[in-house]
């Protein structure tokens, strides 16, 4: 276990948590808008003050890897690769749809077997997704898929929970009743804890020089996914 710096800017919301032996002892979010040029210095700042009161540093820093906005990962990836480069600590890299699935999990009272599907929104009816099952186990890679109303018509033999922000796309017009929605489940970083903390146990680390996120503009989905 260790003290991790988390920073999660993919989307429209900033944030940035710090954890102590898996528990988030310092969070600061924001949800205003692409602001985190102007409020992700200001939160890590604040974080590493009150680590630094308390006699404690950071041993590793975490970062949202997306897929997500270019302009948001930019900024916290780069800001986290700078942490990691001038402290010498590991670069923890964590899967944007991987921490929104952990906040939709807190919200899901199901107890039988049912798959997770959070969606990034792209463009037009554009999203990337992943599905997990509830133990965040992949069961289908991350890809860009193109929605129309009989997507995903296999896996949806089965209950599968749609979440993130471009699961309203899904919503409009799927008609499959073993479709659900989470609503309002955004990536927050006291959401990668649990993710970063087995990352960092397994010593899974990113190379600070060339490591680099999952930008949406380098995928152009071409087809429909109609099972």
């Amino acid at each position: 276990m260790a003290v991790i710096l988390h920073i999660e800017t993919s989307t429209d919301v900033c944030s940035v948590a710090v954890s102590e032996n898996g528990k988030c002892i310092f969070e600061r979010e924001c949800s205003e808008g692409m602001n985190h040029a102007k409020l992700l210095s200001p939160f890590v700042d604040e974080a590493l003050k009150q680590i630094s009161a308390e006699n404690k540093d950071i041993e590793a820093v975490a970062v949202s890897c997306g897929p997500g906005s270019y302009t948001g990962l930019r900024i916290g990836v780069s800001t986290a690769k700078g942490i990691a480069y001038g402290k010498n600590i590991p670069l923890i890299a964590v899967p944007t749809l991987e921490i929104i699935a952990v906040g939709a999990l807190k919200n899901i009272a199901e107890t039988d077997n049912f798959l997770l599907c959070p969606m990034i929104d792209a463009r037009r009816m554009e999203v990337y997704d992943v599905f997990l099952d509830k133990n965040l186990t992949e069961i289908r890679a991350t890809q860009p898929d193109i929605l129309d109303e009989n997507s995903f018509s296999d896996e949806l033999k089965n209950v599968i929970y749609f979440f993130g922000n471009g699961s309203a796309k899904f919503k409009n017009i799927t008609k499959n009743s073993n479709a659900r929605f989470v609503e309002n489940i955004a990536p927050l970083a006291k959401n990668m804890i649990s993710i970063a903390e087995k990352r960092f146990a397994k010593r899974q680390f990113e190379d600070v020089a060339y490591f680099e996120p999952f930008y949406l503009k380098e995928f152009q989905p071409t087809t429909p996914k109609n099972n």
